[in-house]
């Protein structure tokens, strides 16, 4: 058996939130059986099966698409950071969001049900390939397969994978009166985490057109693998292609180029900062907290690192770890206004108006355009 945590599902990550959305799960405890066909590798749910019992996954947030906002995560240049960077992270959108609810053939409430399965399909395929005499960081191509009741949506996934992801295109088949689109990607360095992340991204993919991830399966080559350059001079090189590839909505691929930067350079605070964001827009809001954590233990001073962080403890309701986290912020930059903002909306979770309507009084007076509005409704 085994215990999985990290698996709750949120709306947004809003830096700026306004209402409190409970996102809970409990561990699940699963066993499987995994299936291969001498050394090639499936994921499959054709062939792969999974046997569960659950103890329980809830999904219970409450979300108002209007209140989808633009995220800036910004990079200061702080003790041993290189670089300064402008990430701009737009989560769920109106429009995404509006799709998705529209869907008929695979709706979110499948996606949150399903989503421990995705996770444990690809710890399975992981630890299959491990027993197979797998290396960390092999580079291997996968093969995946969509399904969906509608080929139009398998053709616009497709068109979206093969501009942005730039990934093979292989064939359009049906079965069972459903439509299925296999394609090829390029090479990834399998390990369980990267192997992880790319699996909940193509998932979180698949919901977007209409579709599901079906499988996914490879054929690494153990006996003559072929690693990733992890030569010092290749540190900023795998940091800007993280960049290039989530500009162009490529999240697992993100995920995994800041986690080769992290190969090459333990000590970056920017790739942990960076690939935290991205992680809890794949829904791990407790990994992306460890990755915060680290982001921080390097750079104390990575204010904008420690208000991500605050707001993720606040969405999860660690109301007193999320203030702690906006007063050390402060300390930081008494003149930093969205930290006070955001410890007024903790305060005011907490119960506490008066010291909510404090904090939202001097980022009003910083600047902060939201204030106002908080001020008129709740300081009377």
């Amino acid at each position: 058996n085994k215990l999985y945590e990290g698996m709750c599902l949120s709306a947004s990550s809003k830096l700026q939130c306004e209402h409190h959305r409970e996102s809970t799960a409990e561990e699940i405890s699963v066993v499987s059986t995994r299936c291969s066909s001498q050394d090639f590798h499936l994921s499959k749910r054709r062939y792969f099966l999974i046997l569960w019992m659950h103890r329980q996954i809830s999904l219970d947030f409450h979300f108002d698409p209007s209140e989808s906002s633009l995220i800036h995560g910004r990079y200061r240049q702080c003790q041993s950071m290189r670089k300064t960077i402008f990430l701009y992270l737009l989560i769920l959108t109106n429009l995404s969001y509006g799709q998705i609810m529209n869907n008929t053939f695979y709706t979110w409430d499948d996606f949150a049900s399903n989503f421990g399965n995705e996770m444990v399909s690809a710890e399975d395929l992981y630890n299959s390939m491990k027993d197979s005499g797998l290396k960390d960081f092999t580079l291997s191509k996968f093969d995946y397969h969509f399904v969906s009741d509608d080929k139009s949506n398998l053709v616009r996934l497709n068109d979206f994978l093969t501009e942005h992801y730039k990934y093979e295109f292989q064939e359009y088949t049906t079965f069972d009166n459903l439509h299925e689109l296999r394609g090829l990607t390029n090479e990834i360095p399998i390990t369980k985490e990267t192997l992880l992340y790319w699996s909940l991204d193509m998932a979180k993919r698949a919901i977007e057109f209409d579709c599901k991830l079906d499988g996914y399966g490879s054929a690494p080559d153990n006996k003559n693998p072929v690693f990733p350059d992890f030569s010092k001079d290749k540190e900023d090189f795998y940091f800007d292609k993280a960049v290039e590839l989530y500009n162009n909505r490529d999240l697992g691929g993100a995920i995994i180029n800041w986690t080769l930067t992290l190969q090459v350079n333990p000590k970056d605070p920017n790739s942990y900062y960076s690939r935290a964001i991205v992680k809890n827009e794949l829904y791990t809001w407790k990994s992306a907290l460890v990755d915060y954590d680290k982001a921080i233990e390097i750079a104390p001073n990575f204010i904008d690192a420690i208000v991500n962080r605050g707001s993720l403890k606040d969405e999860n309701r660690d109301y007193k770890g999320a203030v702690e986290d906006y007063s050390k912020a402060i300390e930081i930059d008494k003149n930093y206004s969205m930290a006070y903002f955001n410890r007024g909306n903790t305060k005011f979770n907490l119960g506490n108006k008066s010291g909510a309507c404090e904090d939202w009084k001097k980022a009003k007076e910083l600047g902060d355009e939201n204030a106002a509005e908080r001020i008129t409704k709740n300081c009377k």
